[in-house]
């Protein structure tokens, strides 16, 4: 590849080439309108009243199905028939197709070498005229920034019309736009297999977590009020003290994280002498309300040092009783399936779901004896680090992958 920072050249004698390039090409690219390119074609739903209608072997996909920034993870689990299609707005779509989603969830793009059919919110081009993972890979760097344009305005998405006028700069070769997507296509792949290494690991721990929680987990009967005292987040704050100030942790990023990601935290404005409480290391935050009642009452563990304020939707427990338990170990016995299932009745509520946070913290729960606890840290540990490395080594490749994008395409 050669990279083109000589700005008088690409100013004047060739403007219209991307910054990285294969060498062995040198042509202009030529620029053309979205449907100059292939064929546009929309989606609908089929009535889901209509059971019959979900019984055939044609794949429809919403919006949901598509992952963002891949082009080719699509999730197929829904099948219609012909007559669903020839009673409902879907269309027939062969393959290869480029899906590019206009409305919910706008910007993301795939590639499919299946015939399907896709919901409304799909703007779909047919009969491509140049290398179909090629054109994919561009509208997928295009379509991330007509995503942003369109962020924190009352558009709820793109219109067809809008899409087709959108231009693009195609290499005339083929064998260029074919070795631009193979590489691009690599880097994918690589990508994906990260991923799947990183769901291993996952599985791994949670399975070894349950399964030595069922062997060493009869030591200690307690309860989280004989373990510590519990505290609230943070109180009296508008919308305007956010934004500056000292670092608290998010509802996300208790719900996320076993252990607080330090890197996620956001700032709130605290005034010298302001009575607020600080979470201190070894804190084992839960969240206190979910639209899921399987949700409440996810749990995380600060073990960091520096001074940090909770959240308002959730609380925190500071564990004094370190003869009993041992903090880190807690970050894993939170989110044990024993522990999951111990915690889901004292959800309540209707539409949204409370956790009924006195009764919770008398129940009795079961923790291995102390120095099992430290044992099983020390196991799980290795593999929590393991998977950071690993997810480490997948930024990489997704960095990588996007500067590919902004360099490779004009």
């Amino acid at each position: 590849m050669s990279t083109n920072n000589d700005n008088i050249n690409k100013e004047t004698k060739n403007p219209n080439v991307p910054n990285l390039r294969f060498p062995e090409f040198t042509e202009e690219w030529t620029s053309f309108k979205l449907a100059e390119l292939g064929k546009f074609i929309g989606g609908g739903t089929p009535s889901s009243s209509n059971l019959s209608f979900w019984t055939g072997s044609i794949p429809w996909i919403s919006s949901s199905d598509i992952k963002e920034d891949s082009i080719n993870n699509i999730s197929i689990s829904r099948y219609i028939t012909e007559e669903a299609i020839e009673k409902s707005a879907t269309k027939y779509c062969p393959a290869p197709v480029i899906l590019i989603v206009s409305r919910v969830g706008v910007g993301k793009v795939a590639l499919s070498n299946t015939a399907l059919c896709t919901s409304q919110d799909f703007c779909n081009i047919i009969d491509i005229k140049c290398h179909p993972a090629f054109l994919s890979y561009n509208l997928l760097r295009t379509m991330k920034r007509k995503s942003r344009e369109v962020q924190g305005t009352s558009i709820k998405g793109i219109t067809s019309d809008e899409l087709q006028k959108i231009r693009l700069f195609i290499p005339k070769n083929k064998h260029e736009q074919a070795k631009i997507a193979n590489i691009l296509a690599l880097i994918d792949e690589r990508i994906a297999t990260q991923n799947k290494i990183i769901k291993k690991y996952e599985s791994l721990i949670r399975g070894l977590n349950d399964s030595l929680y069922q062997q060493y987990g009869n030591g200690i009967m307690t309860s989280f009020s004989e373990l510590g005292q519990s505290y609230s987040g943070l109180m009296g704050k508008s919308a305007d003290d956010f934004g500056t100030g000292k670092p608290y942790i998010t509802y996300l990023n208790v719900f996320s994280n076993d252990v607080v990601n330090e890197n996620d935290y956001q700032y709130v404005r605290i005034s010298d002498g302001e009575k607020q409480n600080v979470v201190k290391y070894g804190d084992v935050l839960f969240t206190l309300s979910s639209e899921n009642p399987e949700e409440v009452g996810v749990g995380s563990v600060y073990l960091g040092n520096g001074e940090v304020y909770l959240n308002s939707f959730c609380f925190g427990i500071h564990i004094a009783n370190k003869e009993s338990a041992y903090s880190p170990y807690l970050s894993y016995y939170v989110s044990s399936t024993p522990f999951r299932k111990f915690i889901y009745p004292f959800a309540q509520g209707s539409t949204r779901f409370n956790l009924c946070k006195a009764d919770f913290e008398k129940a009795n729960i079961m923790l291995p004896p102390l120095d099992n606890q430290k044992r099983i840290y020390s196991v799980l540990s290795r593999i929590t680090t393991k998977i950071e490395t690993e997810k480490s080594m997948l930024e990489q490749y997704t960095t990588q992958k996007q500067y590919l994008l902004r360099q490779m395409f004009i």
